[in-house]
């Protein structure tokens, strides 16, 4: 679309198509928009600005977003003050009420923008639905919505508005697993954990932002067909009231500047546990980590830890401290430990496994770990992030969710495509064991989730090259701005 040079678009700032892209809070939802900005820059000239919110302003954000091309500037919002809500505030909440109290300045910071840049679109994500508000009174004329989760995601939310009406029961009630239009049936239980308390304010929110998606021009989708083939089907076919769908992904990290992405990193230029897995056999090592916002209660962290051992099997660690006083995802906002972690680990059992186990506090570069060779497995919380990840360098998942969209991600990948085992959900460590051992040694399940899993591969990558699935959605979007000449 427009020329580039040292990753800057050739012409002045009032005739480059620029994007404007609004990232909620969590890690989860700028990488995916960051990597995004950089497809437009590198295959259509297109710059971004990205625009984040004050309450998730840290060293840890400033080194990704310093790390970026120069087609991408980013900025933020100023500090709004959420001290009004009541303690426990969920997280969807927050993040709703944030974005909502921020339309004011953001107004302000799109009219300013375009007095400089040809501002063709203005993207965000689901709990960033509000923030269209912003860009009507900014005259920006083209507004999309940005999944950065899966098509089954955005299939419940399409239909969460009828859904709230018709089933006036709590879903985790459900006599039989929830049944939409191409996706996995989800047991009630497993649907998206904001959804199940209708009394919590997070619930109203969930429904409005759903409510709300049908202003979009588009829809894009950080997923790919082969990992939801029915879904993706239903969805291509356009439907009267709902905008058009674009599978665009799988949006992951492109290079290793996972350093910058979790908490503060190792003083060393590469992570110890990089130089512990050249010591592996190939395909060796289960990775274990809950993505840089989740946590697990003490009991569940003892029953892993002997789990592990038990297995007998190789392993890398990412260990924090128990979500005892919180919840499971206490870490969103703060990847970093809160206490030690390894104090809360059984008595000797670092003595025991020194030989087949590797355990860090806190972070690893994840990137770097799922690409190696040593890494044979990835018991993963399901974060979709981390799926995509686990999917493009080909490592077989065993699904242990926590919250968030995690548990249906996690049914959808066990029961559904056959990408990952379920680790049962009673967590005792003889059942961890034998999970472990299926997977890491491909018995039973184990051999066809890694079939299922190299054959995704080959899907992904081919989709994201030249001609490809995702490469030409993309384009098709970006078509339409061509001819845009506000």
């Amino acid at each position: 679309m427009v020329a580039m040079e040292n990753g800057v678009p050739n012409g002045s700032a009032a005739s480059i198509p620029h994007v404007v892209m609004l990232a909620t809070p969590g890690m989860g939802h700028l990488i995916p928009l960051a990597e995004l900005a950089k497809r437009l820059a590198s295959q259509h000239g297109v710059t971004t600005t990205l625009v984040a919110f004050a309450s998730t302003k840290s060293s840890t954000q400033h080194a990704f977003l310093a790390s970026l091309p120069p087609s991408i500037t980013s900025l933020h919002l100023p500090p709004f003050d959420l001290s009004d809500l009541p303690h426990g505030t969920t997280i969807e909440t927050l993040m709703s009420e944030e974005c909502a109290r921020s339309v004011p300045a953001l107004t302000e910071i799109l009219t300013k923008l375009k007095e400089t840049n040809h501002v063709v679109a203005f993207i965000t994500d689901l709990f960033g639905m509000d923030s269209f508000d912003a860009a009507y009174s900014a005259g920006i004329e083209r507004r999309y919505l940005f999944i950065p989760t899966n098509l089954h995601l955005l299939t419940l939310m399409l239909h969460l508005p009828e859904l709230d009406i018709s089933i006036p029961g709590a879903f985790q009630d459900l006599a039989e697993p929830l049944q939409l239009p191409g996706c996995v049936p989800i047991p009630g239980k497993d649907l998206l954990s904001p959804l199940q308390d209708k009394s919590n304010p997070c619930y109203r929110w969930m429904v409005h932002h759903a409510s709300r998606s049908i202003e979009a021009d588009a829809i894009l989708v950080n997923s790919f067909d082969a990992v939801e083939p029915d879904v993706a089907t239903v969805l291509q076919q356009q439907e009267p009231g709902r905008p058009p769908v674009y599978n665009i992904g799988p949006l992951i990290l492109t290079e290793s500047k996972s350093k910058s992405i979790n908490t503060v990193p190792p003083t060393s230029s590469r992570a110890a546990c990089l130089d512990w897995l050249d010591r592996q056999p190939a395909r060796s090592v289960i990775f274990v980590s809950f993505g840089s916002g989740g946590s697990l209660p003490t009991e569940q962290m003892r029953e892993l830890a002997l789990g592990l051992e038990l297995s007998g099997q190789r392993f890398l660690w990412v260990v924090r401290s128990p979500s005892n006083e919180g919840a499971v995802n206490d870490n969103y906002y703060d990847a970093a430990s809160k206490k030690d972690p390894f104090v809360f680990v059984p008595e000797g059992f670092v003595e025991r496994t020194k030989d087949v186990g590797f355990l860090v506090s806190s972070w690893a570069p994840q990137i770097d770990v799922l690409a190696h060779q040593a890494t044979g497995g990835f018991l993963t919380h399901c974060g979709w992030n981390s799926t995509l990840e686990s999917l493009v360098h080909g490592v077989p998942m065993l699904a242990w969710p926590l919250y968030a969209e995690q548990h249906q991600n996690a049914v959808m990948l066990a029961e559904g495509i056959g990408a990952a085992i379920r680790v049962p959900e009673l967590k005792a460590k003889e059942m961890i064991a034998e999970v472990v051992k299926e997977l890491m040694t491909g018995k039973g399940k184990g051999a066809e989730v890694r079939t299922t899993v190299a054959k995704l591969q080959m899907d992904a990558l081919e989709g994201l090259g030249e001609g490809g699935a995702a490469s030409t959605a993309l384009a098709e979007v970006v078509e339409k701005w061509a001819a845009d000449k506000n």
